[in-house]
């Protein structure tokens, strides 16, 4: 089997190392960059210091408005995606890199994963949100990190998330093992707050 396994930011890449190095072991992966996050320090030094290999593709799509990096991104993924025809796409997140990939994967007839599928803010002014929204009713395996996103679809998507295509996984970044645990906040200098208070 080929996957694709599409990212484009840092969030993306720390979710992405490791579904490629597990997913690597048993199938053909294709790993290309969107450029969303195209900084040397952003993308290339940013990818090696996770431990990711070189991306197969670089689509160098850079910085633009939502629209015009959406459409960028769609423009430079289609004709790659038809010339390499994957048996599926996965995609992470809510970024411009994600609804693109989405959106050009479904138009081909790629079959969809979501990684960090079900997350919602109910804030559909934010443009993170819409992506995640059109996205999971996009995606044919919706990978959800927690119980309370795989209630949202459960709530959100009846027609989708009972029929076995949404699962309960674990958090990519988590599963890293670049990634940093998380550590309770130090108190601002000179602040009277005790850290013994603060919640677990």
């Amino acid at each position: 089997m080929k996957i694709a396994i599409i990212a484009g930011t840092r969030p993306e890449f720390v979710q992405a190392e490791p579904l490629l190095r597990t997913i690597s072991r048993r199938h053909i992966t294709l790993f290309i960059h969107t450029g969303q996050h195209y900084d040397r320090n952003m993308s290339e030094l940013f990818i090696r210091s996770v431990g990711l290999r070189k991306p197969q593709f670089v689509l160098g799509v850079g910085s633009a408005s939502h629209a015009e990096q959406t459409a960028k991104v769609m423009e430079r993924l289609g004709p790659l995606l038809e010339k390499e025809r994957p048996d599926c796409a996965l995609v992470f997140g809510d970024t411009n890199s994600t609804l693109a990939a989405a959106l050009t994967a479904t138009k081909l007839g790629i079959p969809l994963g979501h990684v960090e599928a079900g997350l919602r803010s109910f804030n559909r002014s934010m443009p993170e949100e819409v992506n995640r929204i059109t996205v999971d009713h996009l995606s044919d395996f919706l990978f959800c990190p927690t119980a309370a996103s795989v209630r949202n679809l459960r709530i959100e998507a009846p027609d989708v998330a009972p029929t076995g295509e949404c699962r309960r996984s674990s958090s990519a970044v988590a599963d890293s093992p670049n990634s940093e645990p998380i550590r309770p906040a130090s108190p601002l200098p000179n602040s009277s707050a005790d850290p013994r208070s603060y919640p677990a």
